[in-house]
């Protein structure tokens, strides 16, 4: 992923529902999630939806595939591994680690933050 990339795709998270609906697409897997969907579970109405689902979309965070008369979202899987490698890739002074600890964590061994509540 270039610099460029990188940073359309960050200034598209850079805001409150969309990195909500992206977080939510993440969790849905490769089925994805109808447009509607999203919007009821962010308490987002349908147009202001669907603007923050186009920016996700342009960024390449997201694709979106018809399904009958639904707009289906899925998390673009490739694109989100290239953000986090292009955001790592100068890790541990760009040798690779060899400490899990420092800059991998371990997700057995971290902790997760709490649930955050519902975006109103």
């Amino acid at each position: 992923m270039n610099a460029n990339a990188v940073i359309k795709a960050l200034g598209a998270l850079a805001q409150e529902h969309r990195l909500a609906a992206y977080r939510l697409l993440v969790q849905a897997g490769e089925k994805g999630l109808p447009a509607g969907v999203i919007g009821e579970k962010l308490g987002v109405v349908s147009s202001s939806m669907s603007f923050h689902l186009a920016a996700l979309a342009n960024a390449g965070l997201v694709t979106q595939r018809r399904q009958s008369r639904l707009i289906i979202y899925t998390a673009n899987y490739p694109a989100m591994n290239g953000l986090m490698a292009y955001l790592t890739e100068n890790c541990c002074g760009g040798v690779p680690c060899t400490d899990d600890v420092l800059c991998c964590p371990n997700p057995s061994t971290t902790t997760q933050s709490a649930p955050e509540k519902d975006v109103a």
